[in-house]
């Protein structure tokens, strides 16, 4: 799969997001939570702060009794929602607002010693393993006559934190899910601004790179990119102008000279050797004159030919008679027919069907689509010449049955020098020309062709021509 420049820009938009989701889910978390910590263990350490030199400070220099401070701290836990413990230097726990004044049943912490945590006021976890869930611990120093008495410890439950943190983990990935979604008109400008130009430059480049130097490129933006497009259109049509003037000319005259010179040899060798009888000569001899007529006719438009410009070949345009083309082309091929037992069905639309095209050029079609059709039909076969008339429209039709042409390179048929492989076996002097010349000269004509084909089974080339009322005056013999 081809990674074009729009997938490149879509990946990393998609990127863009999973990294925003992962930068928020870790870094942002971390550092929110951390936030949290540090408020939440300053507010609780002013508190302890303020209950270690006021209640407790007295109820260790007997100023005040047990129960007044158990529910200052009970009052404390309320409001806090934290539980607060006054404990003793050796980890005697002397109140707790969590539980009932029990002056008999003694508490120890187990290995308490608030210097493990170093400069710090607060730790997280479970206090000395007391807890069995994580708390947020604060304690402050209880003090009187310059000795610690004992501390006052706030533990605060690391769960509030976390559903603190979620909340607040919500509203960042909505501002990044918003993001996200408003980062899609930068696409959308990219796609509408940048790949869709870029991209129809790359189609007409393909175009041109495959041949067809005709492909209209048309660029609606004025900004660096438009110009771009212009440029490559620009030298498309140049190169189409050199390119077109040199070799179609040379290849096309050079094909259009073989066939009439091979009819040619073909009858006088066959009146020599005796295959045509005396008796006939003067036909065959006719049709040889037709020939080089036909021949003189070429050698004269070399010059025309050869001033091709962008929209096709130089015309001659004149009214004439279609069936009595055809009637007379096939008469010129009636010696191969012979030879490889072919028969050659006209199924013509009435006596006379007039067209307005040129006369030698649409000959020269006609010629061509013959041609190939004995050449690649079955001996003992029939070949179908067939006009139609519908809407101000005249199609002309030759149909063969002879090996067809395989369904993947029906594209390429029209294309200069192309032979299937299928026929290479039968076309051994064929230079793959004829059908490109026809192509072009129905173009020329601002017509179509087209081929409905089978392998092993036979061709169907089809052209329309524009249908006329009858022949002007100026018309020339055909």
């Amino acid at each position: 799969m081809r990674k074009t420049l729009y997938l490149k820009f879509l990946l990393a938009y998609l990127i863009f997001g999973i990294f925003g989701f992962i930068f928020v889910a870790t870094f942002v978390s971390s550092m929110t939570k951390d936030h949290l910590i540090t408020v939440q263990s300053e507010k609780l350490y002013e508190t302890a702060t303020v209950v270690a030199n006021t209640y407790a400070v007295d109820l260790y220099n007997n100023n005040t009794a047990l129960d007044t401070v158990k529910n200052q701290l009970d009052a404390l836990d309320q409001y806090l929602k934290s539980e607060v413990w006054i404990i003793n230097p050796s980890g005697r726990l002397i109140l707790s607002s969590r539980n009932p004044i029990d002056v008999e049943t003694e508490i120890m912490i187990e290995n308490f010693d608030p210097t493990v945590y170093g400069g710090k006021n607060y730790a997280e976890g479970t206090f000395f393993n007391y807890f069995e869930e994580e708390h947020l611990s604060v304690f402050s120093p209880i003090t009187a006559e310059f000795k610690v008495k004992g501390y006052v410890v706030i533990h605060y439950p690391m769960t509030e934190i976390e559903q603190e943190l979620n909340s607040l983990l919500i509203i960042d990935y909505m501002v990044l899910l918003i993001l996200f979604i408003l980062s899609m008109i930068i696409l959308i400008f990219f796609t509408e601004v940048v790949y869709g130009p870029i991209r129809k430059i790359t189609e007409a480049t393909e175009q041109y790179a495959s041949g067809n130097m005709h492909y209209e490129l048309q660029m609606d933006s004025d900004d660096e990119i438009g110009y771009l497009g212009a440029t490559v259109s620009y030298m498309a049509q140049e190169i189409a102008r050199s390119e077109d003037d040199q070799k179609k000319f040379v290849a096309n005259v050079s094909h259009d000279f073989r066939s009439p010179l091979t009819s040619i040899k073909g009858y006088l060798e066959a009146m020599k050797d005796g295959t045509i009888p005396v008796e006939m000569h003067d036909k065959y001899l006719g049709i040889v004159l037709n020939e080089t007529e036909r021949l003189k006719k070429l050698t004269d438009g070399l010059l025309t030919l050869n001033n091709l410009n962008t929209a096709g070949m130089l015309l001659d345009i004149s009214e004439f008679d279609i069936n009595k083309v055809i009637r007379a082309i096939t008469e010129t091929f009636e010696g191969s027919c012979i030879k490889k037992t072919i028969a050659v069905e006209l199924i013509l639309s009435g006596e006379e069907l007039y067209v307005k095209a040129d006369a030698e050029k649409i000959k020269q079609v006609i010629y061509n689509l013959l041609d190939n059709a004995i050449k690649f039909s079955h001996p003992e076969s029939i070949i179908k010449i067939e006009t139609s008339e519908k809407k101000n429209k005249v199609y002309v039709s030759v149909k063969d049955s002879g090996i067809g042409i395989p369904k993947d390179q029906l594209s390429q048929v029209f294309d200069r020098f192309y032979k299937s492989d299928l026929s290479r076996g039968k076309d051994k002097k064929g230079t793959g020309l004829g059908l490109s010349i026809t192509r072009e000269i129905i173009r020329a004509h601002g017509e179509n062709i087209n081929v409905i084909s089978t392998e092993g089974i036979g061709s169907e080339f089809i052209f329309s021509l524009p249908v006329t009322d009858g022949p002007d005056e100026s018309e020339d013999d055909i």
